[in-house]
């Protein structure tokens, strides 16, 4: 059944904004010191707590809870495909609870009412002549909002949502208000063929497709859901640290990766992949977010990973990755480790991501579930590196793993 949730928010606070020299407006923080990379990197690292926090147990699931942080960042929306019961509701909960903020969430149908997202009329207000909404608890209120079978929503549904999406407010009657969502994702289990239903996924910049875990991941599948259904996620960020981080986006130096993203759009559009205006200019949202995640305040050829993510369906993504391949050849994020490894799939960010996994493996070898990870973990890095080839930092890793198997 349709389930509405919102949870008390944590307190904010505001981050005063001052011009600077030239008259534009930056986060006043970063104007007294430019670089303040310490800063941004503590920031993002509570970040990537909220995403392990978020994915513990939840096997191949890190790049969505990352992408899910980075769309926060940029204050863009995800889109997630995949077949049903492939953890998409349970990672958004769970990044929601590690972040803190009001939560809604909603199962859409074909007879979904406007009033069951966005709150009933006012009867108070009715009986005065006035048209009103009464949002208390709905979606014009929540920071973050997970909408599942969101193109399953009626006419008078998508409108409203429209406005919610694009100009953070909402407009039902004589209610106005400014919305403070965060992020929204949506999900489903398939784009929509009708053009106009198209256009609405478009509205979402970043587009994931999921598929279930893979058989070699069966056993630490089945490990870490029995463990993640005994633990509950706790507030380890709060939003206003995550305004922070926003406001940081806002002023990133993008002159130097604009270049390098112009000339990666243009090898998309020699092999036939086009991308709308529209998308090819908030990608550079996304890019500042990925940067300030990175911890610093210029962005580079490591931060173009995103790019890969606005591509909007499954066979763009997969013949742009090979399109891109030169573009990408660096990309790079310590708070976005399997999101910027899947958009490029180079050795580096895999290397990263597999050291952090068996490092934090090894950290709970009290679990019971620890040594079926340690065998996923081991299989993965064996399938993808050559024992000549294997880096130091993950050969030491691999014969800690292998010292938690039964019988070492």
């Amino acid at each position: 059944m349709p389930v509405g949730i919102v949870v008390v928010p944590q307190p904010l606070f505001s981050i005063t904004r001052a011009p600077d020299a030239g008259g534009s407006r930056v986060p006043a923080l970063l104007r007294k010191h430019p670089r303040m990379t310490a800063s941004l990197t503590e920031h993002a690292t509570r970040l990537r707590e909220v995403v392990q926090t978020s994915t513990q147990g939840m096997i191949g699931r890190e790049h969505l809870a990352e992408l899910i942080v980075l769309a926060a960042v940029a204050q863009e929306h995800l889109l997630v495909i995949g077949p049903p019961g492939t953890a998409k509701s349970a990672i958004v909960r769970r990044v929601a609870g590690a972040l803190g903020g009001r939560y809604f969430e909603y199962l859409l149908g074909r007879f979904t009412e406007p009033s069951e997202l966005f709150g009933p009329v006012d009867l108070r207000r009715l009986r005065e002549g006035v048209v009103e909404t009464d949002v208390t608890g709905m979606l014009p209120e929540a920071d973050v909002a997970f909408l599942d079978e969101v193109f399953l929503g009626s006419t008078a549904v998508l409108n409203t949502l429209l406005g919610i999406l694009n100009e953070r407010r909402f407009r039902r009657g004589h209610t106005v208000l400014q919305c403070p969502l965060r992020v929204c994702v949506g999900a489903a289990n398939a784009l929509p063929d009708d053009e106009s239903l198209a256009a609405f996924a478009d509205r979402f910049l970043l587009h994931l497709f999921v598929e279930s875990v893979p058989d070699h991941d069966l056993e630490a599948l089945l490990a870490g859901g029995w463990a993640s259904e005994r633990t509950t996620v706790a507030p380890c960020a709060d939003l206003a640290e995550l305004g922070l981080l926003c406001d940081a986006a806002r002023a990133v130096d993008m002159d130097a990766a604009r270049v390098q993203l112009a000339d990666a759009i243009r090898k998309l559009r020699a092999a036939g992949l086009s991308l709308s205006d529209r998308r090819i200019v908030k990608t550079q949202r996304l890019i500042a977010a990925a940067t300030v995640l990175a911890g610093r305040t210029t962005a580079t050829a490591a931060d173009l990973w995103p790019l890969f993510y606005v591509l909007p369906t499954q066979q763009a993504q997969l013949s742009a990755r090979e399109v891109l391949r030169d573009s990408l050849a660096v990309a790079a994020n310590p708070t976005l480790r399997a999101a910027a490894e899947q958009a490029s799939l180079q050795p580096a960010s895999r290397v990263a991501r597999l050291v952090e996994a068996a490092r934090s493996c090894l950290a709970r070898t009290d679990d019971p579930a620890a040594p079926m990870l340690a065998e996923a973990l081991l299989r993965e890095i064996d399938a993808n590196f050559a024992p000549e080839r294997l880096p130091s930092d993950l050969a030491e890793a691999r014969t800690q793993l292998r010292a938690l198997l039964p019988g070492a």
